[in-house]
């Protein structure tokens, strides 16, 4: 018998709804060539549309050997990342359930192979990958308008001119202030760190997870923590400018050492707003594994606050040597209290979940199994393969249960 064949184009940031209104997955002949025409005519220079037309070619190929076929766009969202993958995966089970493919045959332009080769290849095997390259890009010519119509999409928007405008902004308010060039710098840095070490996204989604609204308790616990972070930044601010002024002989260390304690003064409680508006938010939404994770996640955080206060207060002569190893190794044992209490929470959440046959899907969105078993007392849960192997894993790579459990 022919294997049973998936002709697959994948739309990873959503043009199809973002300009025609429609959305994914599109399954079946009929209905990828009405979607792939309205999708030219609302923009004809949309490679999209054309790798539609070529899974469409593809399917009629495959139809005339014999071969048992479907075709199908599914697609994932404007912002790409964990959101477009979590729903490409999504849809991706959706069609499965539908039609029980043995393999795929992938349509791609190439721009997000690396993304969705391996969403696909947890589920099933990847037989064949068409590449669909269009003729008039290969010119030189048209290299300026595909680059323009690029510009047009916020992802590549952003970055242009996002970036430079906000560098030329800060450059002029820290001339406005005298604050020389150090300031625009410093925050240049911070942001190359952030991005640099993946911290962005995670950020990005975290504010985008708050759901600010008048009409949740949580709000006037988010609104506080702004506050008092605007605050500790001009109390630390002020103690550095402060010292500068009035503490002569002192090195640069130093200096930034009475900004760092002034900051973390206040900063503490700016936190802990933070983490009360945080778990109200997921205890009402019922995700208390999370609200968990927060907490262990802000308890640390002060542990090492904690550290950094202590090393500057000895910095600047406010304590001994052997009160900074005191205090710390009081803060170490603090720390791994909280970390013992956590584990415990989890674990014990964990128990009262009813874990057995949920889907498991990993942080990129690609799916995993489903869950066999979970030992609490020793912190694995187990999971089987659609190949049937069983998969180990401990209990700490969970990073949320829902109607899913999402594994680091």
């Amino acid at each position: 018998m022919p294997e049973r064949l998936l002709v697959l184009a994948v739309d990873i940031d959503n043009d199809l709804y973002r300009k025609t209104k429609i959305t994914g997955p599109v399954i079946g002949r009929k209905a990828i060539l009405t979607a792939a025409a309205r999708l030219a005519l609302a923009d004809p220079q949309e490679t999209d549309a054309n790798t539609m037309f070529e899974a469409v070619k593809k399917y009629d190929e495959l139809k005339k050997h014999g071969y048992s076929v479907q075709v199908v766009t599914i697609t994932g969202a404007e912002k790409e990342g964990f959101v477009a993958d979590s729903e490409l995966s999504r849809q991706l089970d959706r069609v499965l359930e539908k039609f029980r493919a043995d393999a795929c045959v992938l349509v791609t332009d190439g721009a997000s192979d690396n993304r969705v080769l391996p969403i696909l290849r947890s589920r099933l095997k990847v037989n064949s990958v068409d590449m669909v390259r269009m003729k008039q890009a290969e010119q030189f010519e048209n290299t300026y308008f595909t680059i323009i119509e690029k510009l047009k999409e916020p992802h590549y928007a952003r970055i242009v001119f996002g970036i430079p405008a906000v560098l030329l902004i800060l450059f002029a308010i820290s001339y406005y202030f005298n604050y020389g060039w150090q300031l625009p710098v410093a925050l240049i840095g911070l942001y190359l760190i952030l991005k640099g070490f993946g911290l962005e996204e995670a950020l990005t989604q975290s504010f985008k997870g708050l759901g600010f609204s008048i009409y949740r308790m949580s709000f006037v616990f988010y609104i506080g923590s702004i506050l008092f972070f605007i605050l500790a930044l001009i109390v630390g601010y002020g103690t550095f400018v402060n010292a500068m002024q009035t503490q002569s002989g002192l090195d640069a260390v130093a200096f930034i050492s009475y900004g760092i304690e002034g900051f973390l003064l206040i900063f503490p409680i700016s936190l802990v707003l933070f983490l009360i508006g945080r778990v109200t938010d997921l205890e009402s939404k019922n995700m208390k594994y999370r609200a968990i994770i927060q907490g262990t996640y802000v308890g640390f955080a002060m542990a090492a606050m904690v550290l950094l206060y202590l090393a500057a207060i000895w910095i600047t002569g406010q304590i001994y040597f052997w009160q900074l190893l005191l205090f710390s190794a009081i803060t170490l044992v603090i720390g791994y209290g909280i970390s013992l209490a956590s584990t415990f929470m989890r674990r014990k959440a964990v128990r009262r979940t009813k874990m057995k046959d949920k889907q498991v899907i990993n942080d990129i969105g690609a799916y995993v199994g489903r869950v066999t078993d979970v030992d609490s007392n020793k912190g694995f849960l187990f999971v089987k393969t659609d190949y049937g192997n069983v998969l180990k894993y401990d209990i700490d790579r969970i990073s949320n249960i829902s109607d899913r459990i999402i594994i680091r």
